[in-house]
């Protein structure tokens, strides 16, 4: 599973400038001791690829959940490996030492098999939407989070017809598939999507389904990305994106000027991310945010008794470094984002979502 958000330090701050007055709303309150022994009204678990193929990204997420200090309770780290058996015996060895909950695992073959072999509530950090269920949450963040923050900026500015465009693979499928309720809740047609790897054919595509349609919605921040904002540059259309995006430097990049896309909360992620830093010299991504916030939401719930699926899904919701998010009783989650423009040699925030 790839960082969804690894910045470089010189975008970090060029993110973050014009904020530095209201950095300090965005503490790191104390996760607490982790590791050994859970002592304390409750107890969790979570299992991290601390071995094996994904040992690095296992490693970066437990620098995030050991971040912190001060009251609460510890959260026991138990390494799931890179295979769903290994992660099976780490989950079943956590329930069998008193977990009530457990956080992870990180992949989604993973988490199908965990599921199928505890009986207490998963909060799985993969974002495959499918996983979810009465007892297991999907955390991650979905192509269905970035689509609903961006597209309702979008249809407050009066942006009323987007058509997606991206490489095949599964990342355009399921954002294409996951947009579709998005737009009609929003009021905004969107237009079958256009999936190729040819950038030169895109404009012509688009013409060729009505002309140009009001916004152009980019998910992919792979190599495509900047070939496809190119191929429109000039253009009268809004070019969007998703949190994918958020792991480019995006702000010398003459044909996304005035693009907007979906983001973790800029001062939030900006008091995590300084600290994650200062910790291993790395900067942090997406998924190490998620790491933390998963350790806090233990530590929240573990204080008050209520490491359990009626806490998880309690009416109130949870602020977390990426921003707020909501467990539902599907198993999916609904998550507030940020949307962020692309200036000339910065990044702004213009907007955000609320649940």
């Amino acid at each position: 599973m790839p960082d969804l958000f690894r910045p470089s330090r010189r975008r970090f701050l060029a993110l973050t400038t014009g904020f530095a007055g209201l950095a300090g709303c965005a503490s790191l309150d104390g996760l607490g001791e982790i590791g050994g022994t859970t002592e304390g009204p409750g107890k969790a678990a979570i299992l991290l690829p601390l071995t094996g193929e994904q040992a690095q990204l296992g490693k970066r997420l437990e620098a995030a959940v050991r971040l912190g200090g001060g009251p609460g309770i510890g959260i026991e780290i138990r390494d799931s490996g890179s295979s769903p058996d290994t992660a099976v015996i780490a989950a079943k060895a956590a329930e069998a030492a008193g977990a009530n909950i457990l956080i992870g695992p990180v992949f989604s073959a993973q988490t199908k098999t965990v599921a199928a072999a505890v009986n207490i509530p998963i909060v799985t950090l993969s974002n495959d939407t499918t996983l979810a269920d009465r007892d297991t949450f999907v955390f991650g963040v979905t192509p269905a989070q970035s689509a609903r923050a961006v597209f309702a900026l979008a249809a407050q500015r009066n942006i009323r017809e987007i058509a997606l465009v991206a490489p095949p693979g599964p990342l355009g499928a399921r954002s294409a598939a996951e947009a579709v309720p998005i737009a009609q809740a929003l009021g905004i047609t969107l237009r079958p999507p256009v999936i190729t790897d040819t950038p030169g054919t895109v404009l012509a595509e688009l013409q060729a389904g009505g002309g140009l349609p009001d916004g152009v919605y980019l998910p992919s921040a792979g190599a495509s990305l900047i070939p496809f904002a190119e191929a429109l540059a000039g253009q009268d259309t809004r070019i969007l994106g998703s949190t994918q995006w958020a792991a480019r430097d995006l702000e010398a990049v003459r044909a996304l000027r005035g693009a907007w896309f979906a983001a973790p909360d800029p001062l939030r992620f900006a008091a995590f991310t300084r600290a994650y830093e200062e910790q291993t010299g790395e900067p942090a991504g997406i998924i190490s945010g998620l790491a933390y916030d998963g350790a806090e939401l233990m530590r929240i719930l573990g204080q008050t008794g209520k490491q359990t699926r009626r806490g998880l899904t309690r009416k109130e919701s949870f602020t977390g470094v990426l921003g707020p998010y909501r467990f539902l009783s599907s198993g999916l989650v609904e998550r507030g984002l940020a949307v962020l423009e692309v200036g000339a040699g910065d990044i702004n925030l213009i907007g955000s979502t609320s649940i």
